[in-house]
């Protein structure tokens, strides 16, 4: 069996899922004025479905809507527009995101209940109702709509984010997985600050899509982190519609290790495109941790040094300072001991078991130039083992946030 990416795969790379995206007019001004900004994703067929939500505290109305419809596991679709988080927050928002949920499923001809509904963009501003019912309609949803789609649900974004695999045994397709993603700013984990998609023509058991879905964000999306803010509206959805043929997939079944890995490859590549377009970034930081002493705490180390602003404000000057991610790592409140953790910058040793390594440090500046800047952490500890996706912190970022609404 083998798992490969598709060239130019999407959301509706998988069979008997359509999307399509129209321009609402969320957007006054900007590069996003007049561009996609509602759209659609749809099984044709029914499915299961899954989802996890923002832990913050602070909600969009769209979150609490989906918090209602997930656990019924038979959502077949999404609406989505950028421009709006629909975030008035308290109770106000939630009549309108129903009736653009009822909007779109009446579009796609199944029952209201059976579509959930995102919104993204500016907070407490009113979500303008009016334009979404006059630009429904006007969606036409098709195979060939995951990449439009994706474009309307981007904000800060500089580009959208997409993939799918194939997965095929002996030359035969089994089934495929795709996805997309929307997030640049406001983001870090819990959930993880963004809104996905994720698709698979694969049937699948509900129960076990919720569990796969749950493990699959805990291990990707809950690892990318851009500036530390959480936001008030990230959802991860998956569907999952059985399109391709073949037997429902159990937890139990040998077809579940398989599932998971595609799924796993396809949010893999969107979280890395998360960290990658990160608002202002021009470095992709990847923190891989090993020898922890569990995978919790991997994970904790992980994010604590691909969040440190001193870390990523020093792969913005491509600074080979590793006591910033040495000291980082000790603020993680996992254990550590620094008699015995390793350092090391794009592949150079440079601090082993409590000392320093000599290092050419015009070359591992020069290293620190490329797109994507690993750090390795090894505290031979443990078997705990995980890696966060992060991006350097430039002075673009002040200037995208500080004038995102004037």
């Amino acid at each position: 069996m083998s798992i490969e990416f598709i060239p130019y795969g999407h959301v509706t790379t998988p069979e008997g899922f359509v999307a399509g995206a129209v321009c609402a007019g969320m957007y006054a001004s900007g590069p996003k004025a007049g561009q996609p900004d509602l759209g659609i994703l749809f099984s044709q067929r029914e499915c299961a479905s899954a989802g996890v939500l923002t832990t913050n505290l602070v909600r969009s109305a769209p979150v609490y809507v989906n918090e209602k419809r997930l656990p019924a596991g038979n959502l077949r679709g999404a609406v989505t527009n950028s421009g709006n988080a629909n975030a008035p927050f308290g109770n106000a928002g939630i009549a309108e995101a129903e009736e653009m949920a009822a909007l779109a499923a009446r579009h796609a001809g199944v029952p209201p209940e059976q579509f959930a509904v995102c919104s993204t963009g500016v907070t407490g501003v009113v979500l303008p109702i009016d334009k979404v019912r006059a630009a429904i309609p006007g969606i036409t949803l098709s195979r060939e709509g995951g990449p439009d789609f994706a474009r309307a649900i981007m904000t800060t974004d500089t580009r959208p984010k997409q993939a799918a695999v194939a997965v095929t045994e002996g030359g035969r397709l089994l089934f495929r997985v795709g996805g997309c993603c929307k997030g640049s700013g406001m983001i870090h984990p819990n959930m993880a600050t963004m809104l996905a998609y994720m698709t698979a023509d694969a049937a699948v058991e509900p129960g076990y899509l919720q569990r796969l879905t749950k493990k699959v964000a805990d291990a990707t999306f809950n690892m990318v982190t851009v500036d530390g803010d959480t936001s008030c509206s990230d959802t991860l959805l998956v569907f999952a519609n059985g399109a391709a043929g073949g037997e429902t997939i159990r937890e139990v079944d040998p077809a579940a290790s398989l599932l998971e890995e595609a799924f796993m490859a396809v949010a893999t590549r969107l979280a890395r495109e998360l960290a990658r377009d990160g608002e202002g970034a021009r470095h992709l930081i990847a923190v891989n941790v090993s020898g922890a002493a569990t995978l919790g705490e991997a994970r904790q180390l992980a994010r604590t040094v691909a969040l440190s602003s001193l870390v990523k404000t020093a792969v913005a000057g491509n600074d080979p300072n590793w006591g910033r991610i040495l000291v980082a790592a000790g603020r993680a409140g996992v254990r550590l001991d620094p008699a015995k953790a390793s350092v090391s910058l794009q592949g150079v040793p440079l601090f082993r078991n409590g000392g320093v390594v000599p290092f050419d440090e015009d070359d591992v500046h020069g290293r620190m130039k490329a797109d994507e800047v690993a750090i390795d952490i090894d505290l031979a500890l443990g078997d705990g083992r995980a890696t966060a996706w992060g991006c350097d912190l430039t002075t673009d970022y002040v200037h995208i946030n500080a004038d995102y609404r004037t």
